[in-house]
C-alpha cells in the first residue's frame, strides 16, 4: 500500500527509481490504494497542482491497483501515532492486512506494530527493487 506523498512523488516528481518501484510493485505484487489516500491525492492536487487533475485521473484509471475503503468510524488505540490526521491510513492498512505499507511521512516511523511493515521509499528500493 503507498502513501499519499509516494503517489505525489510519482506523479508530480517521477524519478527513474520511483517508477522501477512502482512497475515492481504492480508487477510482481498486488498494489493497494485506500479511499482515504485516493481522496487525500487529489485534495492535495486540486490545491498545489491545479493544473495536473487530468494527471490523476489518468493515471487511477489506467493503474492496476486493488481499491479499498477507508471506514469513516473506527477503532481507536490500536497503535499510537503524533499526526492523528494520520491514523485513517494505517488503520486501513492494518484491517486490509497490508504486508507493506510505503510511506514518506516521518509520523509512521515510531509506530509499533507488527503488520504492516513500515518502509521508506528508499528503504523499499534499496531492498526489493535494485537487489
Amino acid at each position: 500500500m503507498l502513501d499519499t506523498n509516494v503517489l505525489i512523488s510519482i506523479l508530480f516528481f517521477p524519478s527513474k527509481k520511483f517508477m522501477q518501484m512502482l512497475q515492481y510493485i504492480t508487477q510482481e505484487h498486488q498494489l493497494v490504494l485506500s479511499s482515504f489516500v485516493t481522496d487525500e491525492l487529489i485534495a492535495v492536487a486540486e490545491k498545489k497542482f491545479p493544473s495536473k487533475k487530468k494527471v490523476i485521473d489518468k493515471f487511477l484509471t489506467e493503474l492496476s491497483y486493488e481499491f479499498v475503503y477507508t471506514p469513516k468510524t473506527f477503532e481507536k488505540g490500536l497503535f499510537e501515532i503524533r499526526d492523528i490526521n494520520d491514523y485513517p491510513v494505517l488503520y486501513t492498512a492494518i484491517i486490509e492486512n497490508i504486508d507493506i505499507f510505503i510511506t514518506g511521512d516521518k509520523d509512521f516511523t515510531d509506530v509499533d506494530i507488527e503488520k504492516p511493515r513500515i518502509m521508506a521509499p528508499s528503504d523499499f528500493i534499496d531492498k526489493y527493487v535494485t537487489h
